[in-house]
Formats: structure tokens, C-alpha cells, sequence
């Protein structure tokens, strides 16, 4: 095995990045960082019905977004499968000449009345025919008959397959073009992979591509198949059915960083009860030998609770520009002409404590930007009490002479629930609601203060008028 440890991420150009796959690359990544080896990125592109280049940039995209950049000198690549089919085709041939191999043009149907089956594997009729090549002819690789093939897996254990559970598999199609499991194995060897890190889903394919590697007389590479991942019903996390693209999350407002940490704790940790750390010990921290066997369950409360914590942690220059997309078109509310700055970043220090997702800003701040506040129909019945009209009233004749300080705003206030006989979060609400529209956001009366003297009143004055009896 080379000196140096080289890993491989190796995924396909059809769709969005998957969760589970961003994982699996974290892991990849760890291991070549922390040994100084090198993180292979092989583009697996053979799938020419399915694939398409913008893929490939989303895979290069997501997985600098998790901080595996290509400038980093562990970072090696991208490779592409589909550039290597020479590679792989004189690989196929030379296990023919070798005997490891036979060409076979059994049909389907043939097999069945065979078998009498149509779930048997194929049976080895051909093996012994001594056909050569000729257009529509697969090529079959001769699997042992007796014994076991035993995948010593880091994370699973030695994992016993019976050579005679195994067919002889297609590693050609009958146009000469390899299949997926002879070029995975033939640019494994040729790039000169010692580890395949990768999902627990592969874990069946490896006795066929251990058999390969061990037919080109290659050093068996470190297996290591990580543990599922499951939703909160405990099914394997499905594009059909879960939200599982990691640029889904990151449109939502989940922090690059929050996400590395916690796809990091899917399935190891470092043994102590410190869950959020940076990238940087996890990555000193991280073993193989500790990775759970168990399916690891991907809670998205608990990942939003992460996220939270990463939020509060950022300085607020950085809270302030991680903001930014939410802040204007198309996700912002309120026209491009309203946005102010310097108004947002008077709030943002207070906004940073209460949101646990970037996006969740604009409701927090959508009153400072809008001409009038979007009254939410359930917040109103909830504040709008009977007698409300009147602290509404109340608190608007005191705020209108008063000094402009959030202090000075809150005396007035405190008077009106006095007033009223209320407690002063009973007459905090409908006032609330009138300037803010919602029950729920920031501090009241550091909003007010932002907010100003003339568009505070005329919004207490448009509520009160809205209670009036018609």
C-alpha cells in the first residue's frame, strides 16, 4: 500500500447534493487532512441519460460550502469516470486473457428456461464455451465456487459473503463498455486508493469489487461503510420523501459551519459530551474505529439547535452579512428602496439573540421596511382583548410628548398597564401587535426607539381605529 493515505468521494452528476453524501466526504476529508494524505474527487459520470454539467459545479459548490476546497493541497481533482474507459475497457480485456473473465450471450429468457426462474441468478452455462468477442456478448467475471469472501470492514466488522451466494457478475456490456462495479475497482487501483470511505448502502457491492481487486492483483484498499441515515421514523432518508439536499439547508439558513459540525456527530464522536466544536478538532478528533455500526437518525431539531448556537456565536459584522440574502430580493418583503442598512444593524444585535435560522430575519425586521405592518390574523385575536383600544390609546397620548429612548418608551408603557390594572406583558401586546404585527419578536421598546416618533403613532393610531365598534 503507498506511503501516503488517499481517499475517494466519488459522486454522480444527477441531482442535488445529498446529506448523506456531504457526510461521507467530511469523513473522507478528515481522514486525508489529519494523515496528510490526499481527498480524491472522482466524478462518476458514466450515466449519460442522467447526468448533466451543472451537477458537477453543485458538487463542487456543496462541497466548498462544507469547507473542501479545492486550493487546499489534501485536494486532488476532479476526475472524471467517463474520461477513463480506455483505462477500464483494457482492464475487462486483460482478465479475459487471463481467464478471469468469459464472454457470454445468454439472453434473459434463455435463463428462465433454464432455471425454470425468474429470480435465480445466472447460472454459468457460458463458462466453459470458450466464446470470444462479438457485438451483444457481456462479459462475465468467473467468481470463486467454494469458500467465503470475508471484507474486513473498519466500521462493520469482517463481513463473511459465500463465493457460491455470488454469480458470475457483467463487468462489459455486449458493446464492450464497462459496467459501474469494473470501472469503480479499475480507477480505484489505477488512482491508487488505500481507503474507500463510503455509505452503508455499497456494503453489498464489495465482495464483487473485492473479488476484482484481488483478480488485478492489487492491495486491497481499507474498507470502512458508514452507518445509514435515517429520518424520525427511523427509514432511510429518501429525496422522495425528506428534505435531504444540503443546498436546501442552506437556502433555509443554516450556517455552513453548523452544518459541517453536526454531519461530523452523525454516526461517531469523540467520546465526550461536547457537541459543538469547531471543524478543526473534530477533524484531530476523528477515527474510523469509533464510527457507530447503528443508523444515525438526522434530527433536524437538534440541527437547528446547532444552528442556533453557531448564530449567537458569529461577531455581528458577520451575523449582519450572513443576513444578506434574506435581506433583499426576492426574499425580502418590502421594495429594494426601502431596505436600510444603517436600521437593520440597529437591530441586529437583538435579532442574533432570538433566530435559530438566517431566514427566519425578515420577521423579525419586515416592520422597520414596510409601509405598514402585516398583521398577523392570530396574533391580532390573541392581543386584541377587549380594553385594548383603550391602553392603545393610553400609551400613545404618553409616547407622544415623551423623549425617544427605549427607557423613557417603557415608563410610558409601564403607566398605561398601571393605568389599567394590567400587568405590563398584558398591555405590551396589543401595542406589539399594532406596530409589529406579531406577538412574538424583538424588544419592544428598542423597536419602537428604531422605529421612530411619526411611524409608530400613525400605527397605533391605524389599530385603535380598526377596534372602533363600525
Amino acid at each position: 500500500m503507498p506511503d501516503t493515505i488517499r481517499v475517494r468521494f466519488a459522486p454522480s452528476p444527477t441531482g442535488l447534493f445529498h446529506v448523506g453524501g456531504a457526510r461521507s466526504a467530511l469523513y473522507n476529508w478528515a481522514i486525508a487532512r489529519q494523515q496528510q494524505g490526499k481527498f480524491v474527487l472522482r466524478i462518476e459520470d458514466t450515466d449519460e441519460a442522467r447526468n448533466k454539467p451543472e451537477w458537477v459545479d453543485g458538487i463542487l459548490n456543496a462541497l466548498s460550502a462544507i469547507h473542501i476546497n479545492a486550493s487546499d493541497p489534501a485536494f486532488e481533482g476532479p476526475y472524471f469516470q467517463s474520461r477513463n474507459t480506455v483505462g477500464q475497457r483494457e482492464a475487462a480485456l486483460k482478465l479475459f486473457a487471463e481467464g478471469k473473465a468469459y464472454y457470454c450471450d445468454c439472453t434473459r429468457e434463455e435463463l428462465v428456461k433454464r432455471t425454470g426462474s425468474q429470480h435465480l441468478g445466472y447460472d454459468g452455462f457460458c463458462r466453459d464455451r470458450g466464446l470470444e468477442f462479438q457485438e451483444g456478448r457481456a462479459l462475465r467475471f468467473r467468481t470463486p465456487d467454494e469458500g467465503m469472501t470475508v471484507v474486513d470492514d473498519v466500521v462493520r466488522g469482517a463481513t463473511e459473503f459465500p463465493n457460491n451466494a455470488i454469480e458470475d457478475f457483467v463487468i462489459a456490456r455486449g458493446n464492450g463498455s464497462p459496467v459501474f462495479v469494473l470501472a469503480n475497482a479499475a480507477d480505484d487501483i489505477r488512482e491508487g486508493i488505500t481507503h474507500v470511505i463510503r455509505g452503508e448502502e455499497h456494503l453489498s457491492n464489495t465482495p464483487k469489487q473485492q473479488l476484482l481487486w484481488e483478480a488485478f492483483g492489487a492491495e486491497l484498499p481499507v474498507w470502512a461503510h458508514l452507518p445509514v441515515i435515517v429520518n424520525e421514523k427511523r427509514q432511510k432518508l429518501s429525496k422522495r420523501r425528506d428534505k435531504v439536499a444540503l443546498e436546501d439547508y442552506l437556502a433555509e439558513g443554516y450556517l455552513p459551519d453548523a452544518l459541517v459540525n453536526y454531519l461530523m456527530l452523525l454516526g461517531w464522536g469523540p467520546g465526550d459530551d461536547v457537541e459543538i466544536r469547531p471543524y478543526e478538532e473534530l477533524e484531530k478528533l476523528f477515527r474510523l474505529e469509533d464510527v457507530n455500526k447503528s443508523s444515525a437518525f438526522f434530527d433536524v431539531k437538534k440541527l437547528t439547535a446547532f444552528n442556533g448556537e453557531y448564530i449567537r456565536a458569529l461577531p455581528v459584522e458577520d451575523f449582519v452579512q450572513a443576513c444578506r440574502r434574506w435581506l433583499e430580493a426576492p426574499y425580502a418583503p418590502w421594495a429594494p428602496e426601502a431596505y436600510d442598512d444603517g436600521v437593520f444593524r440597529a437591530v441586529a444585535e437583538l435579532a442574533q439573540t432570538r433566530i435559530a435560522l438566517l431566514s427566519e430575519i425578515t420577521q423579525y425586521v419586515d416592520f422597520l421596511f414596510l409601509d405598514a405592518p402585516t398583521w398577523d390574523e392570530a396574533s391580532w385575536n390573541k392581543a386584541m382583548k377587549p380594553g385594548a383600544a383603550e391602553v392603545l390609546k393610553f400609551t400613545r397620548a404618553r409616547w407622544a410628548d415623551s423623549e425617544w429612548t427605549a427607557e423613557a418608551l417603557r415608563v410610558g408603557l409601564e403607566a398605561a398597564a398601571a393605568e389599567h390594572g394590567l400587568k405590563l406583558g398584558k398591555a405590551q401586546a396589543p401595542v406589539r401587535v399594532a406596530v409589529t404585527g406579531r406577538t412574538v419578536g424583538l424588544p419592544l421598546f428598542e423597536s419602537v426607539q428604531v422605529l421612530g416618533r411619526e411611524r409608530t403613532l400613525a400605527r397605533i393610531d391605524t389599530a385603535a381605529a380598526r377596534l372602533q365598534p363600525a
